[in-house]
């Protein structure tokens, strides 16, 4: 018997095989769980998601397009968990954007009202809209996890709106927290150190980013995507049955040190 042997979760967030919600779903079907998937829309983005879920040994996906700062496709995608008398057992959330022309040292500053509403609205708002959505098939209680990074605690070079957005999101996570931790639903965050996805690689200088987990961090190396994912499982199980409103750092120890 897996740790989730039975569950089933969505994930919102698979973009390709390096993504990290990929491997959140990798390490929780391999405990038993079976995942539903959501995907930007667009023919490429819908090609290249049934790639990675067929290279991983997902057959026959279930998938839905949905663009999740747009409301009408959110209640779309949960109205047909609902309609198929489905009920979730856990929501990875691993969503979050940011313009590139302000990621990147000495851009802050210069970062636009329409870039920081569209950060925020992305990167930390949908998590309170899939989070309403989810409760509402969630009827036995549950997991929700979301995905941060450090830049949300401290003013990493490079990070930027992101890095507010990051915060407001851990801030978001906690509220949510305690609104549905009487029906037995936990929201927590994972806290994760670089990883070399698509998104990383869209900021500035991430390689400083890397070079300085190695050099400061207690474990002396970067982290693995496959160790956010057997973190996430712990989150996602009856094994954290008493964590909630919890940000988990897996950073290699990054964050405890100072430098």
């Amino acid at each position: 018997m897996g740790l989730l042997e039975g569950k089933q979760g969505l994930v919102l967030g698979v973009a390709n095989e390096r993504s990290i919600a990929w491997h959140v779903a990798q390490a929780a079907i391999a405990e038993g769980a079976t995942c539903k998937f959501s995907y930007f829309p667009g023919e490429r983005m819908e090609q290249r998601v049934l790639r990675t879920l067929s290279r991983g040994g997902v057959t026959d996906p279930w998938i839905e397009p949905c663009d999740v700062s747009r409301d009408e496709d959110l209640e779309r995608l949960f109205a047909r968990i609902a309609q198929q008398g489905e009920k979730l057992d856990f929501v990875v959330h691993s969503v979050a954007y940011a313009d590139r022309r302000f990621l990147g040292p000495g851009t802050f500053l210069a970062t636009s009202r329409d870039a920081f509403r569209e950060a925020l609205d992305i990167s930390a708002y949908t998590l309170i809209a899939v989070s309403r959505h989810a409760a509402e098939v969630m009827t036995n209680g549950g997991s929700i996890v979301t995905l941060s990074y450090y830049g949300a605690e401290k003013a990493v070079p490079g990070y930027n709106v992101m890095g507010v957005a990051k915060a407001a999101l851990e801030a978001a996570a906690r509220y949510l927290a305690a609104e549905l931790g009487p029906r037995s639903i936990r929201v927590n965050s994972l806290s994760a150190g670089p990883c070399r996805t698509v998104s990383a690689l869209a900021i500035g200088d991430v390689d400083e980013m890397f070079r300085r987990v190695e050099q400061l961090s207690p474990l002396k190396r970067n982290i693995e995507t496959a160790e956010i994912g057997r973190s996430a499982v712990y989150l996602l199980s009856d094994l954290s049955s008493g964590v909630t409103g919890e940000t988990h750092h897996v950073d290699s120890g990054y964050h405890a040190v100072g430098g």
